[in-house]
C-alpha cells in the first residue's frame, strides 16, 4: 500500500504592530517651564471670550472700564499684547540662553493676568484699581525678567526687548487712567500710541522669524533680513508714537507712512510666491503685509485724509496682529512640543476661519443694513477658529515634549 507523504503545515507567524504609545500625562512642571505654554492658551481663550462678551452679550460689561474702552483695552493688552508677551519670554530663552520666566515667576505672572481680566469685568471702582496694578505688574514682571536675561548674557542685540515690554505697561497706565477721565479724544490718542508699541514689537519679530522660517522650509530659498530697513522702522516706530502722544498729527503721518511703506518693501523682498504653498508661512507673510498696509492708512487719516476713524485700527490689529498671532502660536507650539511643522485640515481651518473673521468685520465698517449681522458671522468665525487651535493644542500644551 503506497502512501503519500504527509508535508508539514507551515504556520505563518504575524508580527504584532507596537500599540500606540500612550500621551504622557499633563504635567504642572512642564506646562511652567516655558510662557507660550500657559500664556498661549490662557490669551487666546480671553479672546474668544472677550469677542463673545462684546458681540452677544454687551449688556453685561457694566464695569468702571466699560463698552468700547474695555473692548479696545482687552484686545490690544488683554489678548495681542499677551501673545506677545508670551512669545518674547520664550523666544528670549533662545536669543540669550537663559529662560527669563519660569516656574514660580510665570505662575505669578499667570495670577497677575487672571486677576486683572476678572478685575476689569466686575462692577466696582476698587477692581478697576486692583486689576490695574495687577496689569501693570504683569508686564513689568515681564520687562524685568528680560532685563535680567539680556544683562547676565551680555546680549546687546536684545536691550531693546525690555524696554517695549515696559512701553506696553506705560501706554497701558496712560490708556486706563484716561478712561477714568471720560475724554475719548485723548482715550484714542492714548491707545494708538499702545498700538504703535505693539506694531514696533510685531514688525521686529516679523523680521526676525519670517525669513528664518521661510528659508527652513523651503529649499534652496535665500532671503534678506533687513536689517538696515529694520532700524529705519524702529526709529520711524518710536517717532510716531512720541508724536502721537504730543499730538502732532503731520509727524505722527510721515512716521507711520515710512514704517508701513518698509514692512511693505520688506515683505516684498521675501518673496511670498515661494511660500504659498505654505500655510504655516503664508499664513505671517499675510499678517506682516496687513500691518504694513494699517499704518500707511493710519498715516493717510493723520494726513487728513477722510477714512473711517476704525479702519486703520481693525486692520492693524485684526488683519495684522491677530492674524499674524494664529500663525506664530501654531508654528512655535508645534516647535517647542517637538511635532512636524506641518499643518492639518484642522489648523488650515482655522486660519481661514481667521480670515473671513477679519474679512466679515473690515466690511461692516461701512454703515448699512447687513452691518450687525456682517458683526454677529464675523464675531461667530473669530470664535470657532480661537476653539478650533484650543482644542488641537491644548493636550499638547499641558504635556512633555513628543
Amino acid at each position: 500500500m503506497s502512501t503519500t507523504p504527509v508535508r508539514p503545515t507551515t504556520i505563518l507567524i504575524q508580527p504584532k504592530e507596537p500599540a500606540p504609545k500612550a500621551p504622557a500625562a499633563p504635567s504642572m512642571k512642564v506646562f511652567l517651564e516655558l510662557a507660550f505654554r500657559p500664556l498661549y492658551l490662557a490669551g487666546t481663550s480671553w479672546a474668544l471670550v472677550a469677542i463673545a462678551l462684546w458681540i452677544y452679550t454687551p449688556g453685561l460689561l457694566t464695569a468702571p472700564l466699560g463698552g468700547l474702552a474695555w473692548h479696545a483695552h482687552e484686545m490690544l493688552w488683554g489678548f495681542i499684547a499677551t501673545i506677545a508677551f508670551a512669545f518674547m519670554m520664550t523666544a528670549g530663552a533662545n536669543w540669550t540662553g537663559i529662560t527669563p520666566m519660569a516656574g514660580k515667576v510665570l505662575a505669578l505672572a499667570c495670577v497677575l493676568w487672571v486677576v486683572a481680566r476678572i478685575g476689569f469685568l466686575l462692577p466696582f471702582e476698587a477692581a478697576f484699581w486692583l486689576a490695574m496694578a495687577a496689569e501693570l505688574s504683569f508686564f513689568l514682571l515681564g520687562s524685568g525678567a528680560m532685563l535680567r536675561a539680556v544683562a547676565v548674557s551680555k546680549n546687546s542685540r536684545n536691550y531693546a526687548m525690555p524696554v517695549f515690554l515696559a512701553g506696553l505697561a506705560a501706554t497701558d497706565a496712560l490708556y486706563l487712567l484716561t478712561a477714568r477721565g471720560g475724554d475719548y479724544l485723548l482715550l484714542m490718542q492714548r491707545f494708538n500710541a499702545g498700538l504703535v508699541v505693539m506694531a514696533l514689537i510685531a514688525l521686529l519679530i516679523g523680521r526676525r522669524v519670517i525669513p528664518f522660517f521661510a528659508m527652513r522650509a523651503v529649499h534652496g530659498l535665500t532671503l534678506p533680513t533687513q536689517m538696515k530697513t529694520g532700524w529705519v522702522q524702529l526709529g520711524a516706530c518710536t517717532v510716531a508714537i512720541v508724536s502721537l502722544l504730543a499730538g502732532i498729527p503731520m509727524l505722527s503721518a510721515a512716521a507711520l507712512g515710512l514704517a508701513g511703506t518698509l514692512a511693505l518693501v520688506q515683505i516684498i523682498s521675501w518673496k511670498p510666491l515661494a511660500v504659498r504653498g505654505n500655510a504655516l508661512l503664508w499664513i505671517l507673510y499675510v499678517g506682516y503685509s496687513s500691518i504694513g498696509i494699517g499704518l500707511l492708512m493710519a498715516a493717510l487719516q493723520y494726513a487728513g485724509v477722510d477714512l473711517p476713524r476704525v479702519l486703520p485700527v481693525h486692520t492693524i490689529a485684526m488683519a495684522g496682529f491677530s492674524v499674524m498671532i494664529i500663525g506664530m502660536v501654531t508654528r512655535t507650539a508645534l516647535g517647542h512640543t517637538g511635532r512636524p511643522l506641518a499643518t492639518d485640515r484642522t489648523i488650515r481651518a482655522s486660519y481661514w476661519l481667521m480670515l473671513i473673521a477679519v474679512a466679515l468685520r473690515l466690511t461692516a465698517i461701512a454703515a448699512t443694513p447687513a452691518t450687525a449681522t456682517l458683526l454677529h458671522i464675523a464675531a461667530a468665525a473669530w470664535i470657532a477658529s480661537l476653539a478650533l487651535y484650543l482644542w488641537q493644542f491644548t493636550p499638547m500644551l499641558i504635556r512633555p515634549r513628543n
